[in-house]
């Protein structure tokens, strides 16, 4: 027993910060971003929480599969923004909802959507469960140094959701994780604790760029020739591939070294930026509701990001 997709959903902020907004605040310019990242605008929060774009974006996905609330076994969202600790992300969506099923996060920067799916398609036969929902959901915006060009022109808000039940359309999957900070590194509050004599960092997203797009095009590209060969199943099989939105050069070269066509891939990271965790679920969600997503579609997804982390997994839509 694995799972099949239900239905999908995203929700991002209504405040749309375009490249020339940017260009007044630090050295940079609409064709430096577009060449180098390829995003034109993203979405920032003004007065939402992570957990009010989790939310919306679960009530979205909730109503594309038809499933109220109350017949949820288990939520899981995957953040490395969440606006507390406690409550979760995922409980005070459960909380929002009117539903009564166990909830809780998971962590792993830009690859947490398919490792909170895995943890799903774990636990969801163990479980008994009907339907569950998974979760990306950042606020991105409040852990970005705004003075620093190389990072705060990448990223931006939202969040994605999916609605799975028990069903045999996960055909194979990878979670990776090789630990280290000093090519992605998000410190937390150090706290203000009298007794701590240890090393303190701004709480701003640091990554080393180039350390970054190596190791994103290599695990992508060994990540998704894993999961399709364990599938049973060949690049012609293929027929979208939904990839993490970092940079839409990271794309293009996967795309030329594993000889897949870059009209499989689903690409709008010129209109949202990197959302991290709610990458994938927003792309899987706006795919999904062009219309060209079709019942028994193969659709390849891959994620990579800081933890070092890395996902990929295939599924019969």
């Amino acid at each position: 027993m694995s799972i099949k997709m239900l239905g999908t959903g995203f929700y991002v902020p209504e405040k749309i910060v375009t490249n020339d907004d940017l260009s007044k605040m630090v050295e940079t310019s609409d064709e430096w971003i577009v060449q180098r990242v390829g995003v034109k605008e993203r979405h920032v929060s003004v007065n939402e929480t992570t957990a009010d774009l989790a939310v919306n974006a679960a009530k979205n996905a909730l109503d594309n599969a038809g499933i109220t609330a109350d017949r949820l076994g288990l939520i899981v969202a995957a953040t490395i923004s969440s606006d507390s600790l406690c409550p979760t992300v995922a409980g005070s969506v459960q909380q929002r909802l009117g539903a009564t099923c166990p909830a809780f996060d998971v962590s792993s920067a830009c690859s947490g959507f398919i490792f909170a799916l895995e943890t799903v398609a774990s636990l969801i036969e163990r479980r008994k469960m009907d339907y569950a929902l998974v979760i990306g959901a950042e606020r991105l915006s409040k852990i970005i140094d705004w003075t620093d060009r190389s990072t705060c022109v990448i990223f931006g808000d939202g969040a994605g959701a999916a609605v799975v039940a028990p069903g045999e359309n996960y055909l194979s999957s990878l979670i990776y994780t090789k630990a280290g900070s000093d090519v992605i590194d998000i410190p937390a509050s150090f706290g203000s604790s009298p007794f701590y004599e240890g090393e303190t960092k701004r709480p701003f997203v640091f990554m080393a760029g180039q350390e970054t797009f190596k190791f994103a095009v290599n695990k992508m590209t060994e990540d998704i020739k894993q999961v399709v060969g364990e599938a049973g199943l060949t690049f012609d099989d293929i027929d979208h591939v939904v990839v993490h939105q970092a940079n839409i050069r990271i794309i293009a070269f996967a795309s030329k070294r594993l000889g897949i066509p870059m009209e499989k891939f689903f690409v709008n990271i010129e209109k949202y930026g990197n959302t991290s965790a709610a990458s994938i679920p927003i792309a899987l969600a706006e795919l999904n509701e062009t219309g060209r997503l079709k019942r028994g579609d193969i659709v390849v997804m891959s994620a990579f990001g800081g933890g070092l982390s890395s996902a990929a997994c295939v599924i019969r839509w």
